[in-house]
C-alpha cells in the first residue's frame, strides 16, 4: 500500500462538512471546524430526511449491492486468511419498477459512522432516498449497456455522485460505484462496519484504489459473460447478466478518484474514456495516454498544480478542461446539493453558506453534474456527438473551457 495522500486533509474536511450538513438539518446545535463557529439551530420534532434531486433520464433507475472478494490479494488489516473486499453498486436503467422499493442513499449504519466520525450526535437523521429501485428489472433494449465505474474521494463512500450517477443510468448506463475499503465508510452484508483506518501502514493512495478497480473490472467482465461475482451468490436483478458491454466501459472519479482514474487508464486498456473530478493527479501518471480524458476542476486547476498540468501534457488524445465560477473542491458532488437545503435551520448568512459551497447557485451544480459527465460518455462510449464539449455554452454560461 502506498503512503497517505496530500488531499486527504481536504477530504476529511469534506466529510465533516457533509457530517455537519446532515446534523444540523436535524435540529443539533453543531461546533463547525471548518468554518471556525458555531452554529445553533432550531429545534426540529424530529429526524429529518434532505432529498436528492430526480435524474433526467427517459428511463426509471435500478439498483443492486455487490460483496466482491479478490481472493488474489490479501488483507493484511483483516489478518491472515482474509482476502481483499469490497462493496460496490450496480445502478442501471430499469422496467416495471413499481413493484421495488427506492434504495436509500447510503445505510443508517454508514450515515451514523459519518456522523460519529465527525463528532456530531448520529441518531437524528434519515439518510436521503434515491432514483434507484433495489433490484428492479434490468430494461429490455436489445442490445448490451454500455457501462461507467466510479471511484470515490479519500475518507469518504461510493455514494458520493449519486447525483451523477442515477443520471447516468436512466440515460441507459451501467454505473458501478466502488467503496475502497479501509479509505470508505462501508457495510458489508453480514453488518461489519468498515471505516477508513488511521495506522499510516494501511492508507490507501490512487495506486491502491486502481488495484480495486481493476478486479472491479474483472467482475464487469463476469457479469457481461453471465457470471455472478458476488461473494454470496445472493440473486441479481433479472436481465443484469449479458447486459453489459464489455468492449464500451469508461471511468470517473472524484478528487483521489480523479487520481485513481488515469492511474487505471494507464495501465488497463478496457477503460476507454477518463473523467477527473477535481483530481489532484498525485502520485502524477507520467505515461502518455491516447485515450479521451477530461478534467472538471475546482481547486487543482492546472494554473495553480503542477502536478494537474503536467498530467494533461501527457494527455495524447481527445481532451478537455472546463471549470465552473465558483467552484469549491466538493461542488461537483452531492454534498453541494444537501447543505443548502439544511442552511436555514441554521440561521446561515449568504457568507456563511459561501463558505462551505463557494458561490456556485446549487441547482447550477446539479445541472452541471447530471449534463457534462453524460455528455462525455455519450460522445466517447456511444460516439453521439455532443456540442455541449464543443465549447462554451449559453446553457452554462457559469462554465468556463481551459484551453
Amino acid at each position: 500500500m502506498t503512503i497517505k495522500p496530500v488531499t486527504a486533509k481536504k477530504d476529511m474536511t469534506r466529510r465533516r462538512m457533509l457530517g455537519a450538513a446532515l446534523a444540523v438539518g436535524a435540529g443539533l446545535a453543531v461546533p463547525v471546524g471548518a468554518a471556525g463557529r458555531t452554529w445553533a439551530a432550531a429545534t426540529a420534532p424530529g429526524p429529518v430526511q434532505p432529498t436528492l434531486p430526480a435524474p433526467t433520464g427517459p428511463h426509471p433507475v435500478g439498483t443492486v449491492p455487490l460483496h466482491l472478494v479478490d481472493a488474489s490479494r490479501p488483507d493484511p488489516v483483516a489478518g491472515p486468511g482474509h482476502h481483499r473486499e469490497l462493496m460496490a453498486s450496480v445502478w442501471y436503467p430499469a422496467r416495471d419498477v413499481h413493484r421495488y422499493p427506492l434504495t436509500p442513499w447510503t445505510s443508517p449504519a454508514v450515515l451514523r459512522a459519518l456522523l460519529t466520525s465527525a463528532e456530531l450526535p448520529a441518531d437524528r437523521v434519515v439518510p436521503p432516498l434515491t432514483a434507484g429501485h433495489r433490484s428492479a428489472p434490468v430494461l429490455r433494449t436489445g442490445r448490451r449497456l454500455p457501462v461507467v465505474v466510479f471511484s470515490h474521494g479519500a475518507h469518504d463512500h461510493r455514494a458520493d455522485t449519486t447525483i451523477a450517477v442515477q443520471e447516468l443510468a436512466g440515460h441507459g448506463y451501467v454505473v458501478v460505484t466502488v467503496d475502497h475499503t479501509y479509505d470508505a465508510f462501508s457495510e458489508f452484508p453480514d453488518g461489519r462496519l468498515t471505516v477508513p483506518v488511521d495506522d499510516p501502514k494501511y492508507w490507501l493512495g490512487p495506486r491502491d484504489y486502481a488495484r480495486d478497480i481493476h478486479f472491479v473490472l474483472d467482475c464487469v467482465e463476469d457479469l457481461a459473460a453471465g457470471r455472478n461475482p458476488d461473494a454470496g451468490r445472493r440473486p441479481l436483478p433479472e436481465g443484469l447478466l449479458h447486459a453489459l458491454d464489455r468492449h464500451r466501459i469508461g471511468m470517473f472519479g472524484w478528487s483521489k478518484g480523479g487520481t485513481a482514474t488515469a492511474w487505471v487508464m494507464s495501465q488497463d486498456q478496457r477503460v476507454r474514456a477518463g473523467f477527473s473530478i477535481d483530481g489532484p493527479m498525485e502520485p502524477l501518471v507520467t505515461i502518455d495516454l491516447d485515450r479521451p480524458f477530461m478534467l472538471m476542476t475546482a481547486e487543482f486547476p492546472r494554473a495553480t498544480q503542477p502536478s494537474v498540468a503536467e498530467f494533461w501534457s501527457h494527455l495524447r488524445g481527445w481532451r478537455l478542461n472546463v471549470r465552473a465560477e465558483g467552484a469549491v473542491h466538493s461542488s461537483y458532488c452531492d454534498v453541494q446539493f444537501l447543505i443548502p437545503q439544511l442552511a436555514p435551520a441554521l440561521g446561515m448568512s449568504d457568507e456563511d453558506l459561501k463558505g462551505w459551497i463557494g458561490t456556485l447557485d446549487p441547482a447550477r451544480a446539479v445541472r452541471i453534474q447530471q449534463a457534462y459527465p453524460l455528455a462525455f460518455f455519450d460522445l466517447h462510449l456511444r460516439h453521439h456527438r455532443q456540442h455541449l464539449l464543443d465549447g462554451p455554452s449559453p446553457a452554462f454560461p457559469e462554465v468556463t473551457f481551459i484551453p
